[in-house]
């Protein structure tokens, strides 16, 4: 899990979050317009992003992401045509990105190096993961700066709040008035608060169900802790977190406190070369976790990864846990 490591999450979250208000101003519509890059309404704009201050003459023209959740955003917000590079999927592209995804180049299976961005002649990168910006490899957020290339990193890596839907919902803002496209953003966030408001009314009667997030490992469990967007999604969704005490988005817990906390679900995050049904299996042949309700129950509900980060997919990620969690409420 060479993106979320311990060690990683650890420095992001006690990076500052410092989010700037600025006036919005009108912004072209999504359709029949020219892209916003070409446009600069309403600009300069100066935006303070994970303890880095940038001021934007007009929106960036030729764009990097780095990171699958951060290649969603700037699809949905109709940006395709900034891109100029992209890499390090976790799974497939939803089926409406596809086509426009498919027009990206992909300069790196995962992580680039330094010279590969530099290949793109970019004006900006945006990364998910703080690994995205991981100086050790040459990409520090410094290091392009002195390049001339403006940085974004989403702000799951950085943030303290306990609202993380608000930070969802200020991550678009922020893009979206980065590139000159306010008035998308808002309209997706308006959006976003429907569906939740709509999922939240079926799940409004029921218990909170006790949850356990299996991302991977094998001495100990790599988990969801109690900061950031997959603490959220389980309470949205009708759950409780057993985990929800570990102090930042992902950590470590014993197999030991698992079988303490006597979680009812198990929450499977579906990415990488260990598939579903190994995961499974390890929970399923311990003889340690045979009394944990959600195994002797066989109880689980599969993620994919892409769905429980910051980015488009949350608020239908919620109503995805939800039915999986409580279908007899979710079902129409």
């Amino acid at each position: 899990m060479s993106r979320r490591t311990p060690a990683l999450i650890a420095a992001a979250v006690l990076l500052p979050l410092a989010l700037t208000a600025c006036s919005s101003s009108e912004s072209p519509d999504a359709k029949g317009e020219p892209e916003a890059a070409e446009k600069s309404d309403g600009f300069p704009y100066t935006v303070t992003n994970c303890g880095v201050t940038t001021t934007y003459k007009a929106p960036p023209k030729r764009v990097v992401t780095m990171n699958q959740h951060v290649t969603e955003i700037m699809l949905e917000l109709g940006l395709t045509k900034s891109l100029v590079g992209t890499a390090y999927l976790d799974d497939k592209v939803l089926p409406k990105y596809a086509k426009d995804y498919a027009s990206v180049p992909v300069i790196a299976k995962e992580y680039p190096s330094y010279e590969q961005v530099l290949a793109t002649n970019p004006d900006f990168v945006y990364g998910g993961y703080a690994s995205a910006f991981a100086a050790g490899d040459g990409r520090g957020r410094e290091a392009l700066k002195k390049a001339g290339i403006e940085t974004r990193l989403n702000t799951e890596s950085c943030a303290e709040a306990d609202t993380p839907m608000e930070t969802l919902y200020e991550e678009i803002r922020e893009v979206g008035r980065t590139f000159g496209v306010t008035d998308r953003a808002e309209a997706w966030i308006k959006q976003a608060k429907a569906d939740n408001e709509a999922t939240a009314k079926k799940l409004a009667d029921l218990k909170p169900l006790p949850v356990f997030v299996y991302d991977s490992g094998d001495k100990t469990a790599f988990t969801a802790g109690g900061k950031g967007i997959g603490n959220e999604l389980i309470k949205r969704a009708g759950g409780t977190n057993v985990f929800a005490d570990l102090d930042k988005s992902f950590g470590d817990a014993s197999w030991e406190n698992v079988v303490a906390r006597k979680p009812e679900a198990i929450v499977i995050y579906d990415y990488g070369s260990t598939t579903v049904e190994q995961k499974k299996k390890r929970l399923l042949t311990d003889p340690a976790l045979a009394d944990v309700p959600a195994v002797k129950n066989k109880r689980f509900a599969v993620m994919p990864l892409s769905d429980v980060v910051l980015g488009v997919r949350v608020p239908a990620a919620v109503e995805k846990l939800a039915a999986q969690l409580h279908p007899a409420a979710t079902t129409p």
